[in-house]
């Protein structure tokens, strides 16, 4: 953040590599450029940095000065190189349309992983950040200061890598329904008829409800924050989670092994007793996440009126 000791002048001030400001007249109308090529405002950009509009219309007209440090601040803000600000690097800056997330996953089923194991998930630093704040505090009570102090960087570093705070939400969420999706087929896939499939599917939703309790308590709560076209898409991801779990209990009441007369409630039923599960299970507590899971689906098969013993 720009400070009272940064003073206002027409023409930048030299200085040596960890000086405090640079002697390149190019820089401002390089910033002014970056900025119209990443399609920000003065307001977006000075929001990005932490600094007032005045302050980004400053730099970007030369009227003050502008540290290398604050150079790499803007370079990341705007997506482009601290080389390229500072008339090093020739050509376009390089665009970034889309939110850069470090590491990403793949709904498809992780070779080799079976849909009972949980092997860590690779997660870059700056999304584990947010997921510990938006469960310690809520997501509107998360800031994206408070997750860059708990990845160990910058503001601008975190939005190098997320666009903004939604950003970050949407892509815990979409991490956890991805999940479910190839775990919930799997676990359907592997019973030998549709009551077995359904009692796995139903071990599968408490086994990721304890094993993944803090995304799974995000998917839980936040959905109210998720803002248009995302809460519609991830509103039908869920509901498709549903509907495979409706599927394999209609084949098992057609088949005459289970006698609900109200399968659609009970399986909704069913499918809430596991989504609250984050909010009581504890790691330490005693039973394991294999327990409850078993337990669960025992409880669903009970529930949906099993006609014979398993």
């Amino acid at each position: 953040m720009l400070n009272a000791h940064e003073t206002m002048r027409s023409r930048p001030a030299a200085a040596d590599e960890r000086g405090t400001e640079i002697d390149k007249q190019d820089t401002p109308a390089a910033i002014r450029a970056a900025r119209a090529e990443a399609g920000q405002t003065v307001r977006e950009l000075a929001r990005r940095l932490g600094v007032s509009p005045a302050t980004v219309s400053a730099i970007e007209n030369g009227r003050t000065g502008v540290s290398v440090d604050r150079i790499r601040d803007i370079a990341d803000a705007l997506g482009t190189t601290a080389a390229r600000l500072l008339g090093e690097q020739a050509g376009p800056a390089p665009r970034r349309d889309t939110p850069r997330a470090i590491t990403d996953t793949t709904p498809d089923r992780p070779e080799g992983t079976h849909w009972r194991a949980f092997p860590p998930l690779e997660i870059d630093a700056v999304l584990a950040a947010a997921i510990d704040a938006f469960v310690e505090t809520g997501y509107h009570g998360a800031t994206v200061r408070a997750v860059a102090q708990r990845a160990g960087m910058s503001v601008p570093g975190v939005y190098h890598h997320y666009r903004d705070k939604q950003a970050l939400l949407v892509r815990a969420l979409d991490i956890t329904m991805d999940e479910l999706h190839w775990r919930l087929r799997a676990a359907r896939d592997e019973g030998a008829d549709a009551v077995e499939s359904v009692a796995f599917m139903v071990e599968a939703l408490a086994l990721y409800h304890t094993h993944r309790r803090e995304l799974a308590f995000i998917g839980a709560s936040e959905m109210r924050s998720i803002e248009e076209p995302d809460r519609t898409r991830i509103t039908a991801s869920r509901n498709e989670i549903q509907y495979l779990l409706d599927e394999r209990i209609d084949a098992a009441v057609q088949a005459g092994d289970l006698s609900t007369p109200h399968p659609h409630d009970a399986g909704r039923a069913i499918a809430t007793m596991c989504t609250s599960l984050p909010q009581w299970f504890r790691a330490d507590g005693p039973s394991t996440p294999e327990q409850i899971a078993t337990e669960y689906a025992e409880f669903a098969l009970d529930l949906l009126g099993r006609t014979s013993a398993r």
